[in-house]
């Protein structure tokens, strides 16, 4: 049963690419924490940058494979054929696992060569490939699972999740050391279990216990990774179960359940550009509304310690706002975050973009049979990057007014950083936007813009100077509120803002071209995707 799934993984160019990709990016960032990450730190730097790629390249291999499986139509033939479509999603599952156990055993041979030389020790070579492998199982099947709920079970979630970033805004931000006296209020040892509860969570999630593991002796941390591994592993397995399980399910739902909106949910009316709405409302349908909350929650309570100064009570001067503001480099990086999350839809394309060939084709049938031109088409990807990006923005904004307000920053690097996060957004904008009408896959594009500049960025701030990162666009947003405009700034931005303005109005001057001649090359090809 699995053999044909795996031969079709095999043929298919696109999952080929994008999994060789994937590797070569995972052996890099593992290169580059190794090289400069020096002594004892050496291990917790890459562990933690392995760790963190795992959990991004398990939500691309994963979870946007499966949660795309669905859109399709073709599916249906399978789903009404004598295979079980339980036997599809889990055949589907072992496909995209098999990928991303590929991706992690890429950076094996410099784990190796690094305990070769008595850099790491070889427990670390299992540890580092697991967990990312885990984790990254973990994240991809759990995007999955939320995706195939139906829209009453997520708007259920979604709620969950709130009132559970609420009670970590509390705990973990403000109440802090006080916490055990105001649980003490509490009748019976109820205050006691849920302050057990509290402590084991931050005890026990996966950064914590491999900070231990690189940082202490590693016996200290080995009986409750491995007890975690155990659950994750169970976890994995009840994902896999809920999505065969939702599989048929969610395939109905999408395609042959009638659609209704209240209208106190409705998101306006279809006015003169009817694919502006309908691709905000496409982009809407996961609306990523937790991240945003727990984005925004952090804002202003952050915001509300940055204008507080010394009248923030005396026993919260420690614990994550500290940490924050001294050792993870304060506003600048957080609000330098905040724009590169905004970016992302801008860099992806959501509101237009399909995940097949076939899919593009039957879109791009229709639409351009229409009156609507390249206007359209512009409109409608930057309402929809808007729409999926303006929060985090917005949240950005609350900071650096608290920054000026303190005295933190200047009116004229708050008035940079705006600049410089404008740039960066329509420059994101732009090569997205490029990248749908000339018919290339977003997925790369995006990684790169909102993963791999980053990471250029800090490596030009760590090895050449702080002045340089400027050189790369999340780098504009860093120096303005930490060095301010300089020569060398105004160079990029200047730089950054030409090839912005010219990529977009060469892109809108021949989308319509570009995407009919791609249409033509593309019409009725044979995939194996």
């Amino acid at each position: 049963m699995l053999g044909p799934f795996f031969a079709v993984a095999v043929r298919s160019p696109a999952r080929w690419r994008t999994t060789f990709v994937t590797a070569l990016v995972h052996l890099l960032l593992g290169t580059v924490a190794s090289t400069f990450a020096q002594g004892p730190t050496r291990p917790l730097v890459l562990g933690m940058t392995l760790l963190l790629a795992g959990i991004v390249e398990g939500a691309i291999l994963i979870g946007w494979r499966l949660t795309q499986l669905p859109r399709s139509q073709a599916l249906e033939f399978l789903l009404v054929s004598p295979l079980s479509p339980r036997r599809v999603f889990v055949s589907e599952a072992l496909v995209g696992l098999a990928r991303l156990a590929l991706v992690q055993l890429s950076v094996l041979p410099l784990l190796v060569g690094l305990a070769t030389l008595n850099l790491l020790a070889w427990a670390d070579v299992f540890v580092f490939i697991l967990m990312p492998f885990s984790w990254g199982a973990l994240t991809g099947l759990g995007l999955t699972t939320w995706a195939y709920e139906s829209v009453r079970v997520r708007r259920v979630g979604e709620r969950l999740a709130g009132a559970l970033i609420l009670v970590y805004l509390v705990v973990g931000v403000l109440a802090a050391e006080r916490l055990p006296s105001w649980l003490a209020v509490l009748p019976g040892a109820w205050g006691l279990r849920f302050l057990d509860f509290l402590r084991g969570m931050h005890e026990n999630n996966p950064f914590t216990l491999l900070a231990t593991w690189c940082l202490f002796p590693p016996r200290l941390a080995l009986r409750p990774m491995v007890m975690l591994e155990l659950v994750v592993l169970v976890v994995i397995g009840l994902f896999v179960l809920r999505c065969a399980w939702r599989l048929r399910g969610h395939f109905q739902d999408r395609h042959y359940t009638q659609k209704t909106e209240s209208k106190r949910r409705r998101r306006g009316t279809i006015g003169r550009r009817p694919l502006s709405w309908w691709a905000v409302k496409r982009v809407m349908e996961y609306a990523g509304r937790v991240n945003l909350y727990l984005a925004g929650g952090f804002g202003v309570i952050y915001a509300a310690y940055i204008v507080a100064g010394d009248q923030w009570p005396p026993w919260r001067r420690r614990g994550t706002l500290p940490v924050v503001g001294m050792g993870m480099g304060g506003v600048p990086r957080v609000v330098t975050g905040l724009v590169i999350l905004a970016a992302v839809p801008a860099a992806f394309q959501y509101g237009l973009w399909d995940s097949s060939i076939p899919d593009r084709c039957r879109r791009l049938e229709l639409l351009l049979l229409t009156e609507l031109d390249a206007t359209d088409y512009l409109y409608a990807a930057l309402a929809a990057a808007w729409q999926r990006g303006r929060g985090y923005l917005a949240v950005a904004l609350l900071l650096w007014a608290a920054s000026v307000y303190a005295g933190h920053l200047s009116l004229g690097q708050a008035s940079a950083a705006v600049a410089a996060s404008v740039i960066l957004w329509g420059g994101y904008f732009a090569a997205g936007y490029w990248s749908f009408a000339k018919g290339l896959q977003a997925n790369g594009l995006g990684s790169l813009l909102t993963l791999g500049l980053p990471l250029v960025a800090w490596l030009l701030h760590t090895v050449a100077g702080a002045e340089t990162a400027c050189l790369v666009p999340p780098g504009l947003v860093y120096v303005a509120l930490t060095l301010g405009a300089e020569p060398l700034w105004w160079t990029a931005m200047l730089g950054y803002s030409v090839a912005g303005v010219i990529l977009l109005h060469s892109t809108h001057r021949h989308c319509d071209r570009w995407l009919r001649r791609w249409f033509d090359r593309n019409q009725g090809k044979k995939t194996a995707e």
